[in-house]
């Protein structure tokens, strides 16, 4: 009996041995499991934080592109508003050298109607003096013929007296 008792302790001892190793063991894995525990809850805040911040850098930049968008549509639309304008302008501009080109035509008509119509006139004015020339000449003839009438007339007059 003894010896089974001296066996049963040595089983006992080698159990509890046993139990306390195993137990150790458990309380290392639990430490373990703690460290890894308190550095993932580290690392979620970390990670929650990080998304903190990106949820609000994604919140400033939908409401940046918003406003892109919205400018975007602004200068679009005065983009258009401008090219009409353009267009008008263009179309006027387009007109003005239409019209610039007939005054410009009109112009060098009538420039050269004025140089027809001055020489016309100083065609006249040759003739003009030609004619008052020829009118002189004649005036002078013709009071050269009065003058030899009139003595012709006196000769007359005085023959019959």
């Amino acid at each position: 009996i003894k010896k089974v008792l001296l066996e049963m302790e040595d089983q006992k001892n080698s159990y509890e041995q046993k139990a306390k190793e195993s137990l150790q063991k458990v309380l290392e894995e639990k430490m373990n499991a703690e460290q890894q525990l308190q550095s993932t809850q580290r690392s979620l805040a970390l990670a929650e934080q990080k998304c903190e911040e990106w949820r609000s850098q994604y919140e400033a930049l939908k409401d940046d592109w918003r406003t892109l968008g919205t400018q975007h549509r602004e200068l679009e639309s005065q983009l258009h508003v401008l090219q009409s304008k353009l267009q008008g302008a263009d179309s006027r501009d387009l007109q003005m050298n239409q019209a610039l080109r007939l005054l410009e035509n009109e112009h060098h008509e009538l420039q050269a109607k004025i140089e027809r119509l001055q020489g016309d006139r100083d065609l006249c004015s040759s003739d003009t003096q030609d004619l008052q020339g020829l009118l002189q000449n004649q005036s002078v003839q013709l009071q050269e013929q009065e003058k030899l009438l009139t003595k012709k007339g006196q000769q007359i007059y005085y023959r019959k007296f």
